[in-house]
């Protein structure tokens, strides 16, 4: 395959990413560009629109195309290509499968689960974002998908499906999802974990999970999005000014993949473990966030410790910690952690979250 849909292939396996024959032929065939057609926006804060001569080139690159804000807030998007491929592979998708998708964005990816033979019913919690979907589907001639404006939380009552996959950040699995699924069907879905999305593969009785990959998504609202005690700290907007407590460990510094490794082990074993921007540094790092959420220890990639705040020195002995234990457990990666599930939440609308996990 040559011209921009080929180039979008290269993009979506340049890190790695393996895409079966029939999902390759999925993403060159599905038009990207049906389910932006008022465009989107830039990194940088602008609009891409159809007229512009950059918006083909932009709408076939490996990456998110936000649709909808509510200032300055994404509230609807088309996600990364490459976090989709992987999503569906993990899906295991044959002719025939039943789908219910849990945030139904621009459409796209319901698309590209209907050209590999699955059923799809997509519901969104935003009646204009499922309209507009549902009108993108029509004007890409995509048959096999339902498009509802309805509660992620309640699924669909009355139905059954054979996986249920959450295109949109949630604290935690709702009940009726597992439900609503047949013998031998899962949930695919990023739960919240140290301020990242990790995707989780979740089935039950018992409700058990094994990590697929990092992520980051857009947060659900309502019960998906539900405190409890002992949950993970939010990010921090602002850092007290760090101080360097110990030097870095890696040489070369971690890559994205090991990091994200780190970064889920820190959350299994510290659940003050978030993220923070180091100013200059980086805009994203792992950090482990004191009680006012203004100080505390950051770990880049290097395996440096930084920390501030007025307990700074115990943060930085906390994150010492972690790089020792993860060193000395050889490094685990994200999929190789078992996580159990318990019911928390509002007792009226409860969700199941990890609340332990072991390699």
């Amino acid at each position: 395959m040559t011209g921009t849909r080929g180039e979008f292939l290269d993009q979506i396996r340049k890190d790695g990413v393996e895409l079966s024959p029939e999902l390759a032929a999925a993403f060159t065939s599905v038009p990207r560009e049906a389910f932006v057609p008022d465009g989107f926006q830039r990194r940088d804060g602008s609009w891409v629109r159809p007229a512009d001569p950059d918006f083909l080139p932009t709408v076939y690159r490996n990456d998110v195309l936000v649709t909808k804000m509510d200032g300055k807030t994404p509230t609807s998007s088309s996600s990364q290509p490459s976090l989709m491929a992987i999503m569906i592979e993990a899906l295991a998708v044959t002719p025939g499968l039943r789908i219910l998708e849990v945030g139904a964005g621009t459409g796209y990816n319901a698309a590209l689960l209907a050209s590999l033979g699955a059923t799809v019913t997509s519901i969104d919690a935003q009646e204009d974002v499922a309209a507009r979907a549902r009108t993108a589907l029509t004007r890409a001639g995509v048959a096999g998908v339902r498009v509802e404006h309805a509660d992620g939380y309640t699924g669909c009552p009355g139905e059954r499906f054979d996986r249920v996959v959450a295109t949109v950040g949630v604290t935690g699995i709702s009940p009726h999802w597992l439900d609503q699924l047949d013998p031998g069907g899962f949930v695919l879905a990023p739960v919240v974990h140290a301020g990242t999305h990790p995707v989780l593969r979740v089935s039950g009785p018992p409700v058990t999970a094994r990590a697929v990959c990092g992520a980051g998504f857009m947060q659900a609202s309502g019960p998906l999005s539900a405190t409890f005690p002992d949950a993970f700290p939010s990010p921090a907007a602002a850092m007290a000014e760090l101080t360097p407590y110990a030097p870095a460990r890696f040489d070369p510094e971690l890559s994205d993949v090991a990091y994200r490794d780190l970064w889920y082990a820190a959350g299994a074993w510290n659940r003050r473990a978030s993220h923070a921007a180091i100013p200059g540094h980086r805009q994203s790092c792992l950090a482990l966030l004191d009680g006012a959420r203004s100080g505390g220890a950051v770990i880049p990639a290097d395996g440096s410790v930084w920390a501030g705040g007025d307990e700074a020195a115990a943060y930085a002995v906390a994150a010492g910690r972690i790089l020792d234990r993860w060193a000395a457990a050889d490094r685990p990666p994200m999929g190789s952690w078992h996580i159990t599930l318990d019911l928390a939440g509002d007792p009226r609308a409860p969700i199941w979250v990890p609340v332990s996990w072991r390699v």
